[in-house]
């Protein structure tokens, strides 16, 4: 294999740059993690996903990575305004909470949702509230030549700084337009760096500083945890597209006040598209939106919806359907068959004694090195040449979805060269291919009342039937599956004999 650049879009820029780490050989990745307010949905989730291809796609092309996510506790309001209530604080208030206790069930369930989507786990989750200390210096280092102060805060001056907003392209107060006006702030697009407590009323997370007791401000605390853990310039940041509009041109005029310097604080600024839900139910606002654990309830693995992500590039809209969902797990299906046959087979050749080679070890942790090292078949070699290629052009994951199949039907090549194969793609695409199988993949919807022994019971007395030519007892208990939910799938090509639909 060639070493092919890995070329990534920068938002900055807005174009495909080559990428050229800071320190040679290491990558250093931020990503902006939740606000742990809410359960994420599958929005939010998509984020991540993304995050996860890049750093393992780095770390395929031998980069040694540090990635950091950060975990915001406190600060982050309800509109992303300067304006209004901590979506913390308020969620405390709702649930008759600690702000503590709630910050700490929706972080672990962002976990639980990170591990079923086998999302790797970053060098360090940053919590917010572990760096207020360094955020209060952060601020008091940069307050005198780019902030004022007011009764409700403390505000950065965005004139103070070089070409602000070129990150959202946002020249007007227009393009600001979810920032709420605040009385004496001199320019719409000024930002809070600290938000002081109102006369009279008190938070449940709130510090001293030298602009009276309050909380910092949203975007201080990306810029303070990247800044404190990776150092400034670090190589990537890393967020949804929303994020690039106001979030992220605050954190760069942060950045550059900070550095006494013109650059942005990281030298590549990625961002994934939305994912699109027709009914509205992917904004938390309506209290009904799509969550990881619905998909589960309703019978979906949840590396269905990262093999619907991957489909997709990044940087383009997804919409989600229970159609396209149901689309995804049977192609992961697909894949997870055509592999269990390649093990069954090699197996075979193994105890026959005439398996060329044995089978390579099948974990996650592959690089571009020791693929290249590999001796492969010749026509092995050219789709992961192919492979590689289409990776290393921003990340595009979906035609290298089409290299693993193309793989997996190739004819007259040893089946460890396969399996090594697709396992090296695998490090990069996350689907568990090489530990998945079928009866992982056959999710339990919630509502199902019947058993799979019940199925598997029913199924037996059918098939018999059908063998003896009694096809009115089969139809009947076709009839008396589908009244439980259970969908019969016969000549299902797939080999799949029944479904739960609810």
């Amino acid at each position: 294999m060639t070493d092919i650049p890995l070329k990534l879009f920068n938002s900055l820029t807005r174009k495909l740059e080559t990428f050229r780490p800071v320190r040679n050989g290491e990558a250093r990745v931020y990503s902006c993690g939740p606000t742990v307010y809410n359960y994420p949905h599958i929005g939010n989730m998509r984020a991540y996903v993304f995050a996860d291809v890049l750093g393992r796609t780095l770390s395929f092309k031998g980069y040694k990575l540090t990635h950091v996510i950060n975990i915001t506790d406190v600060g982050h309001l309800t509109d992303d305004a300067d304006a209004g209530e901590d979506k913390l604080e308020k969620a405390a208030a709702e649930n008759a909470q600690s702000i503590w206790d709630i910050a700490r069930h929706y972080t672990e369930a962002y976990w639980a949702d990170i591990k079923a989507l086998n999302i790797r786990e970053p060098a360090k989750w940053s919590i917010a509230t572990d760096y207020v200390p360094q955020m209060i210096d952060f601020a008091k280092g940069i307050a005198a030549q780019h902030c004022y102060e007011l009764d409700s805060g403390l505000y950065f001056d965005v004139t103070t700084v070089a070409d602000y907003g070129r990150l959202a392209r946002a020249v007007t107060d227009e393009g600001e337009g979810r920032i709420q006006p605040v009385d004496g702030k001199r320019n719409a697009a000024d930002f809070a760096i600290w938000r002081k407590t109102p006369p009279g009323e008190s938070r449940q997370m709130e510090w001293d500083s030298p602009w009276g007791r309050g909380a910092p401000g949203w975007h201080l605390e990306c810029s303070v945890m990247s800044g404190n853990l990776l150092g400034f310039p670090f190589d990537i940041h890393t967020g949804g597209i929303d994020h690039r509009e106001i979030h992220h041109p605050n954190e760069i005029a942060q950045n550059q006040a900070h550095c006494h310097s013109d650059a942005s604080g990281a030298n590549i600024w990625m961002h994934n598209n939305f994912l699109v839900e027709r009914s509205g139910k992917m904004s938390k606002s309506s209290g009904d939106f799509l969550r990881l654990q619905l998909l589960i309830d309703r019978g979906y693995h949840p590396l269905a919806y990262r093999m619907m992500c991957l489909q997709a590039h990044y940087r383009s809209e997804l919409e989600f359907s229970w159609e396209g969902l149901g689309a995804a797990l049977v192609r992961l299906k697909r894949l997870v068959m055509g592999i269990e046959t390649l093990n069954a087979r090699h197996a075979e050749l193994v105890s026959a004694s005439i398996a060329p080679r044995e089978a390579e070890p099948r974990g996650e942790e592959w690089t571009l090195k020791q693929v290249q090292a590999d001796d492969f078949h010749p026509e092995v070699r050219r789709f992961l040449n192919a492979y590689d290629d289409w990776i290393s052009e921003d990340l595009n994951t979906g035609v290298p979805l089409t290299i693993v199949e193309q793989i997996l039907a190739l004819k007259k090549v040893d089946p460890s060269e396969k399996l090594t194969a697709v396992a090296a793609m695998d490090s990069v695409l996350g689907l568990n291919f090489m530990w998945l199988t079928r009866t992982d993949l056959r999710i339990r919807p919630k509502a199902a009342t019947i058993t799979e022994p019940a199925i598997e019971a029913i199924l037996t007395q059918r098939k018999e039937a059908r063998a003896s030519k009694d096809f009115a007892t089969s139809d009947r208990l076709r009839e008396e599956l589908a009244a439980q939910g259970v969908e019969v799938m016969d000549g299902d090509p797939l080999g799949w004999d029944w479904k739960l639909v609810v």
